[in-house]
């Protein structure tokens, strides 16, 4: 076989030709070492700041998981980004931190190659934070700005691909894929964009999103894959994985829990054993096609060591995904074509063809306007369509009220319609 490229273009090379496995939990292999609270810098839990203070601790972790046989490990980095950063008050150190944990996983990747023959690769974590943009705990533009610092210091520290993960909101998705394409663009650096989402145990993203509809939102932003992390077993992620094999036309990831979690006095535990995650992501691999396996929450190196050996020869099974065009809201896909009924968007939220909905714009009667979008939707629309033009109104400010309020008012995609761009 010939050996692995290094770099974006070989973990581009490697996802094309064979199924490729990553780490597992990091957070709790830090808190096993027990770092002290000078370590933390009395940041307690920030566990980015070990980066500067103990790359030792960070870096036996990473060579805990490359010592049983993964191809590429997650950056110590889930937590560089705004939310996260500023609760701590270090908001400043985004970049320096994502810098720093990168290039601790390519020190250990780079020795392992060398001294294994075998190439490994470093992913960039790119964590959701605490703030969901779309109920306005944070702008948008200042979550893709902070993303953007963090991109540019994985990449310059050594990162091969940037991971989107843990996404519970599609909008801060968003913003974390256009924060690292920018950092991308800046650096002139072309590395491999992952993005995967995290579906509850309720069978929707966190804010009521299904995978449908993350899949269409996501998939035209130009990302390299799609996939699971987090919140449940490989057992509640089948279905959802089962949609995306047949829809996606990008390459596709699972990394589950090791199950979900039973609480007990010593804290939670997670009760599948290395077997039987290994057993769970085999049949994905032959299944659903999927690229790239590891493991999320209470997986350990033992996990991932069998999850190795049960892989490592596979190819990922033959998929002939159908892409079905349509437009997303914030909790559901619809499909262009409709097989009943010609698609129907509703145009009495448009203010140039309802006066009603004109008069309550003009007023900043926003309740009406937004209950003026529901009756389309309980009359059978498929999409809202939303005009805000009117001569002599600020309709940057008109759209920026409306749409947000539509977005989590309605379950049915927005039809943005304006003459101006800015609009």
């Amino acid at each position: 076989m010939t050996p692995a490229a290094p770099g974006p273009a070989g973990l581009r090379a490697a996802l094309a030709a064979r199924v490729v496995v990553a780490d597992g939990a990091m957070g709790t292999m830090l808190q096993a070492q027990d770092p002290s609270l000078d370590d933390f810098l009395q940041l307690e839990g920030c566990n980015e700041i070990l980066n500067v203070t103990r790359p030792d601790i960070v870096r036996s972790v990473h060579e805990a998981y490359f010592a049983v046989g993964v191809d590429c490990v997650e950056t110590n980095t889930f937590g560089a980004n705004h939310a996260a950063m500023a609760e701590y008050g270090v908001a400043e150190r985004i970049h320096e931190l994502s810098e720093a944990g990168a290039r601790i996983a390519r020190e250990a990747a780079d020795e392992f190659t060398a001294s294994t023959g075998r190439q490994r690769w470093v992913l960039g974590s790119m964590g959701p934070g605490t703030k969901l943009p779309t109920l306005g705990h944070v702008t948008y533009a200042v979550l893709r700005d902070a993303y953007q610092q963090g991109a540019e210091g994985l990449l310059t520290g050594g990162a091969d691909a940037l991971l989107v993960e843990t996404t519970q909101d599609l909008l801060q998705a968003k913003a974390a894929v256009l924060g690292a394409r920018r950092a991308l663009s800046a650096l002139g650096v072309d590395a491999p964009v992952l993005v995967s989402v995290t579906v509850e145990a309720t069978g929707t993203m966190l804010l009521g999103s299904e995978i449908g509809a993350a899949l269409t939102a996501l998939e035209p932003l130009g990302i390299d894959m799609i996939g699971l992390n987090c919140a449940t077993g490989p057992a509640e992620m089948s279905e959802h994985l089962r949609h995306l094999s047949r829809h996606a036309r990008v390459p596709l990831s699972c990394m589950p829990n090791a199950g979900l979690p039973v609480l007990t006095k010593d804290g939670a535990h997670y009760p599948l054993t290395p077997a039987e995650l290994a057993d769970a992501q085999e049949n994905f691999v032959r299944d659903y096609g999927l690229s790239l396996v590891g493991g999320c929450c209470g997986t350990t190196p033992e996990h991932l060591r069998q999850l190795v050996e049960r892989v490592r020869d596979l190819v990922p099974g033959e998929r002939e995904p159908r892409p079905e065009p349509g437009a997303a809201s914030l909790y559901q896909t619809v499909p262009f074509r409709q097989d009943t009924s010609y698609l129907a968007i509703g145009e009495r939220t448009n203010a140039n063809g309802s006066r009603k909905f004109r008069e309550a714009m003009l007023e900043g009667r926003w309740d009406d306007c937004v209950e003026l979008a529901r009756e389309q939707i309980r009359e059978g629309a498929h999409m809202l369509d939303l005009c805000v033009d009117y001569v002599g109104r600020d309709g940057v400010a008109d759209m920026e009220e409306l749409a947000g309020r539509f977005a989590t008012a309605s379950t049915l995609p927005i039809v943005l319609d304006s003459t101006e761009v800015e609009v």
